[in-house]
């Protein structure tokens, strides 16, 4: 799932290669991925491009005097840049992984597509995110923008599993499954740590780590291609998506907890204290 850094890097690119150009049409092929009706796409054609900035992991496209586009990736979605179409024939409903296009006047555009079967990409046409959007209206403050202070009372609001509280975005806005375990694995902390037991010097250590991992992550994507930032987010990993590869700092093996839906991964001599975590969500395991 892109997160923070790509979507600040997809947002860099946007403001250099889109914003001043205009629409010159918005076509929708999977119509559950758009979710709102007002105002219509055929109302976007010869709008101005006007800015590209982003809401935690929504990025949010200007358009004209007060549309925004604003756009949840999810797991398996992406946006493609195209200097150029193949054809200029409107999307046909369900041309495969592709859910809209937007097309530019200078023959430019891009793609939001979507893998697999699990449609869960999620695009809005709206005159003001933070109050149209849910996603938006319940994010909480961005992840690089609280102070360490702040940092450490949003985690003490929440007494759950450091992992769980880092990636809720009611709690912080940005930091997704990946980002979370090597925020982890720089802080030398458990996922299962709970965040009501962390002492004043363990929220510092976890606050300086999502700095550095994020501002990181960050400067090694802006000024990337779109088609490139997936393969620098992995390139840039210690630990996630990682197992059974030596660790980086202490050359154990990196391992991994299992679950329904995702699973993380961590160094158990860096992390805790040598003793592997059982591989279920309710592990007792807690340093």
């Amino acid at each position: 799932m892109p997160e923070l850094p790509e979507v600040e890097a997809l947002a860099a690119y946007l403001r250099e290669r889109a914003v001043g150009h205009t629409v010159q049409r918005f076509e929708v092929s999977s119509f559950s991925a758009l979710k709102t009706y007002d105002p219509a796409p055929s109302a976007l054609t010869g709008l101005p491009i006007t800015s590209a900035g982003r809401h935690g992991k929504f990025l949010d496209i200007g358009i004209g005097p007060d549309v925004h586009l604003v756009v949840h990736l999810a797991r398996a979605g992406w946006l493609h840049y195209r200097d150029a179409f193949k054809s200029p024939a409107p999307l046909k409903p369900g041309s495969g992984p592709i859910a809209i296009r937007l097309r530019l006047d200078d023959g430019s555009g891009f793609d939001l597509t979507e893998a697999g079967t699990q449609k869960s990409l999620a695009a809005y046409l709206v005159r003001d995110p933070l109050t149209e959007v849910p996603g938006v209206s319940r994010l909480g403050p961005d992840a690089l923008a609280v102070s360490r202070d702040e940092f450490a009372a949003l985690l003490k609001s929440r007494n759950g599993q450091v992992k769980g509280v880092l990636t809720d975005q009611e709690v912080l806005a940005g930091i997704g499954n990946a980002y979370s375990d090597e925020i982890l694995h720089v802080a030398r902390m458990s996922p299962f740590a709970l965040t009501g037991k962390l002492t004043d010097e363990q929220l510092t250590t976890l606050y300086e780590a999502m700095r550095e991992v994020e501002t990181d992550a960050v400067q090694r994507s802006v000024g990337q291609k779109a088609a490139e930032l997936k393969g620098e987010k992995r390139a840039g990993m210690r630990v996630h998506a990682r197992t059974g590869l030596p660790c980086p700092v202490c050359g154990d093996t990196v391992r991994e907890v299992s679950f329904a839906d995702k699973s993380l991964q961590y160094c158990a001599t860096c992390q805790t204290g040598g003793k592997p975590l059982a591989d279920r969500r309710l592990s007792k395991l807690v340093r």
